[in-house]
Parts: structure tokens; sequence; C-alpha cells
């Protein structure tokens, strides 16, 4: 692992209109635009989303490290993730993420143990733990 802290650099640049490509060294751009609640078009990603998929991504890696050093048995994690943005006295912000997590754990596995590791990835999550807003985990564990 890289000595603390960790940096990471993106690069994002726009005009009057059209889509901002965003960049970081070494990875495919993706363009973005405002949301369509916001006024943008569809099948872009935005920030909004950005930021949503990136809680959901967070917990399925975090669950993989976390799962990797408890030794659990388990093939699948599938989640979905809502964010829920809304007017504050502060402005809009986002004030909740609900994930929804579905995961796979072999015949053998031990149920509260995999309940255990899901609640550590989401406790130890690096972008949920740097957010204010709520997060809530619904999780399901289903035997393979």
């Amino acid at each position: 692992m890289a000595v603390f802290p960790h940096t990471y650099t993106v690069t994002s640049t726009g005009g009057p209109d059209g889509v901002v490509p965003t960049e970081s060294k070494g990875l495919p751009t993706l363009d973005t635009t405002p949301p369509p609640e916001f006024g943008g078009p569809e099948g872009y990603w935005s920030p909004e989303t950005m930021l949503t998929g990136a809680v959901a991504s967070c917990l399925i890696l975090t669950f993989r490290a976390l799962a990797r050093t408890r030794k659990l048995d388990w093939s699948s994690l599938k989640v979905s993730c809502v964010g829920e943005l809304d007017k504050t006295r502060d402005g809009l912000k986002f004030t909740k993420f609900v994930i929804d997590a579905v995961l796979t754990i072999g015949p053998d596995a031990d149920e509260p143990t995999a309940r255990s590791v899901l609640d550590s990835a989401k406790k130890h999550c690096l972008v949920t733990a740097s957010l204010t807003a709520e997060t809530e985990l619904r999780a399901t564990i289903e035997k393979a």
C-alpha cells in the first residue's frame, strides 16, 4: 500500500454548454452533464450519479477486502444505491443514501459472520465515512 496521504487527481473542463469531460491519468474519460432533474440530457453520468455509484462500488470493494481477511466464502454481492438530494437550511445536499445489498454466500458459510462483514464494510467504506448524509444498509443474505 502507498504511504499516506493518498491523493487522487481528476480534471474537468467545460464551456457554456455541452458535456464536461472528466479525466484522470490512465482512465477512460467520463462525459458528464447535469442530471435530467436539473435540465440535463438523459444518457450521461452526472456528479450526482457518480457520487451514488461511488457509494455502491465502495461498499463492494470494502466488503471484498474484509471478507478476504475473515476468509468468508461468498460468490456475489449485488448493490443498488439510491441517493436522496433534498433542500436543507444550508441549501441542496445529499441527505440520505439507501443501499440494498444481496449477498450470496457459500453453503457452509456462517450467515451472522457474513452480516457482520457487511456491516463493517458499511462502516469502513471510505466514501460513506467521508459524507455527512445518513447511510442505510438493507441486506439480504442468500446461500448458494
